[in-house]
């Protein structure tokens, strides 16, 4: 396509918000997924911690 102006690039044809809204829904998701990810290993260290100490004391009740 040959685009004259900038407002007709971002326009796309007619399609530019559907274009646009799923190149900021990726953005959003490929942003999200890194931070989700490292939360839930956070969350699973701790519980494996948690087990552990517990386990130990459990031991050391006995």
């Amino acid at each position: 396509m040959i685009w004259n102006s900038p407002a007709e690039f971002f326009a796309m044809g007619g399609y530019g918000l559907y274009v646009w809204g799923s190149f900021g829904a990726c953005v959003l998701f490929m942003v999200a997924e890194p931070i989700m990810a490292a939360r839930r290993h956070k969350q699973i260290l701790r519980t494996l911690r948690r087990a552990r100490i517990a386990e130990d004391l459990d031991k050391e009740a006995k």
